[in-house]
């Protein structure tokens, strides 16, 4: 009945957000305009690889994704990207809350 192509058959939409508002993240892969970007050209670099911003928006695609807006700090451009494109960034106080591995799989 629906013609919607679906990268994925994964509905996160059944489960949290991956981010929070404010979280660091970094760009996995770079990302170009296209066509969706206002004030800008087809093709025009929006985020380079590696790039650090932070989770300003969360929304969704298609019932099924979360979508979360980042605020680029090199660029200063506002992208909507997947879960899969972006990375977090632990800064040493989120490290330190993160439950600790023990031998046999156990956390502290």
């Amino acid at each position: 009945m629906s013609n919607i192509v679906r990268d994925s058959e994964v509905v996160e939409l059944n489960g949290p957000p991956a981010f929070r508002y404010g979280e660091k993240v970094k760009a996995k892969r770079m990302v170009r305009n296209d066509g969706t970007y206002a004030g800008k050209e087809i093709g025009d670099l929006l985020v380079k690889k590696g790039e650090e911003g932070v989770v300003v928006s969360i929304g969704t695609f298609l019932q099924q994704f979360y979508i979360y807006g980042v605020e680029f700090t090199e660029s200063g451009n506002r992208v909507g990207m997947k879960r899969r494109e972006l990375l977090p960034i632990w800064t040493d106080e989120e490290a330190d809350e993160l439950p600790c591995a023990l031998p046999g799989g156990r956390t502290a």
